[in-house]
């Protein structure tokens, strides 16, 4: 299905559920209408209704969308085998082609738990009752991801103002790193993205990045933990590229369960993400330099990305997801 007909089909479902809604909630803020947030702590409360409770055998998990949905499968077995001990219940690993793809599957129902882009996280917040509540961290409850913008390494562009005149590849629309914040701080770094030089689209991280170093592009701003775990598979040669200017650090993937799933299924989802050990498994290894699953909350670790999307006039609404 190509971007344009998923988006309509996507904007067509969620205009059908929202028509069937009881709208008795009062408090929702930037929540769809199928979600309330009567705590304000900005995601869909838990339904109180026990018929509105989800108790699934299986459960789904989905990483979001990646370079190579099959490696990725691997690479995550080791903590689907921890799950399923955590919870009872079997566990089928998702692989997501699209962010929007991944959105529609939780507020379907047909994703229970899911990883989430920093950018699209709060489309799944506001769209499909996503709840966040951890994010990969150090032992010292560190955690983060850069902006980073490269160029060739033999290229004339030395400083970010270089970039004027020339064919810059940003990822999504939705992607936070690969776009939104670029576009929220670029201006104040002496370039503004689609006037002072051309925006192309790649359509993920490692395609930016791949296309710097075949010139395709004359630079990309990327996120530095794909770019690295890119590096480290032998994916690109680092010496063919050079950093021009990066960003303090943003939060990364945020893990989630959808809102209705039942409280103590929920809670033992949660609890295997905290107990899970990195150090020694396959995803340990790909993700370098994390060790845990360290709580958090949309409220507080995704205010600043909140703050780069109101700046770029992003509204969570099927049509802003549809973009991506």
């Amino acid at each position: 299905m190509t971007k344009t007909l998923l988006g309509t089909a996507f904007a067509v479902a969620m205009g059908g559920t929202a028509a069937f809604a009881q709208d008795t909630c009062a408090e929702r803020g930037a929540l769809d209408v199928n979600y309330c947030d009567a705590n304000g702590d900005l995601v869909a409360d838990t339904p109180t209704d026990p018929a509105k409770l989800n108790d699934p055998s299986t459960l789904v998990f989905a990483y979001t969308p990646v370079e190579d949905p099959a490696v990725y499968a691997d690479i995550w077995e080791p903590f689907i085998e921890h799950l399923e001990e955590a919870t009872g219940r079997d566990v089928q690993f998702f692989a997501v082609q699209s962010n929007s793809a991944e959105v529609e599957a939780m507020r379907s129902g047909r994703l229970h738990i899911a990883g989430f882009s920093t950018g699209p996280t709060p489309f799944a917040v506001n769209l499909a009752g996503a709840v966040p509540f951890a994010i990969m961290g150090a032992d010292d409850g560190q955690f983060g991801y850069k902006l980073q913008v490269f160029t060739q390494a033999d290229s004339d562009i030395k400083e970010m103002a270089d970039l004027k005149g020339k064919r810059v590849a940003h990822t999504s629309p939705t992607s936070n790193s690969g776009n939104q914040a670029p576009r929220a701080l670029f201006p104040g770094l002496g370039v503004v993205p689609d006037t002072d030089y051309e925006v192309t689209y790649s359509g993920s991280h490692d395609q930016s990045m791949l296309g710097v170093v075949a010139g395709d592009y004359d630079a990309a701003p990327v996120a530095s933990e794909v770019v690295d775990r890119m590096a480290e598979r032998g994916l690109y040669d680092p010496a063919d590229v050079r950093l021009i200017w990066e960003s303090d650090p943003f939060p990364t993937t945020s893990f989630t369960v959808a809102h209705d799933l039942e409280p103590e299924l929920a809670e033992k989802i949660k609890q295997a993400f905290f107990s899970f050990k990195f150090e020694g498994t396959k995803l340990g290894e790909e993700f370098q330099g994390v060790s845990k699953f360290i709580p958090i909350t949309y409220k507080d670790q995704w205010a600043v990305i909140r703050e780069i999307q109101a700046n770029n006039g992003v509204e969570y609404t099927p049509q802003g997801l549809a973009a991506n």
